[in-house]
């Protein structure tokens, strides 16, 4: 019965719908403020990547349209996901408040660990919820993937090099493209 996974994705869609609402904020922001706004071009790559991360997480829910032996356990795993992308989607990108100066490499750099901890959260997540509903890992490309990216995403929290992290903005939106190609280009 769909009714279920219905009801449920309910709650998961508001959550998805206010994670992509806060990246379409701070693209407006940095719009409507262009001329106090201190552009550093990683953070867009990364709001983007967030972006299309977030209509991929949504995307992929559309398998378990037809499932119908939900438990809560089942439900926290999908729920945590969303969560933890919304809380990556509110941080990508800065508020807009008052008349100051908003320079995205500070504020870049002064959210770097918390912005890549979450995503390793987001990445454990994903396994955890693939772990609950199915009972194990049964795609192995995208186990590979997320140990590629969970692997990246450490060092990337870790390291403080301007140039890496341009080279990761890059290299990061290059592999989620080939993730998601590869992955989710039909819904299954």
């Amino acid at each position: 019965m769909s009714d279920a996974f219905n009801y449920l994705s309910v709650l998961l869609s508001i959550i998805m719908g206010l994670a992509i609402t806060q990246i379409l904020k701070g693209f407006r922001g940095i719009l409507l403020a262009r001329v106090r706004v201190r552009i550093y071009w990683p953070s867009l790559v990364w709001a983007v990547l967030l972006l299309a991360m977030c209509v991929e997480i949504w995307w992929s829910q559309f398998g378990m349209l037809g499932r119908s032996d939900w438990t809560l356990p089942m439900f926290y795993s999908v729920l945590l996901q969303f969560i933890i992308a919304y809380m990556l989607a509110a941080i990508v990108l800065p508020d807009f408040f008052g008349d100051d100066e908003v320079d995205l490499r500070e504020h870049y750099f002064s959210h770097q660990r918390w912005f890549f901890g979450l995503l390793i959260l987001e990445l454990l997540s994903s396994l955890l919820k693939e772990f609950a509903l199915s009972g194990g890992y049964h795609e192995t490309t995208n186990l590979v993937f997320h140990i590629v990216f969970l692997v990246a995403a450490a060092l990337t929290m870790t390291v403080r090099n301007e140039t890496f992290h341009k080279a990761a903005a890059v290299v990061g939106m290059t592999l989620f493209t080939a993730y998601t190609v590869l992955l989710f280009w039909h819904l299954r």
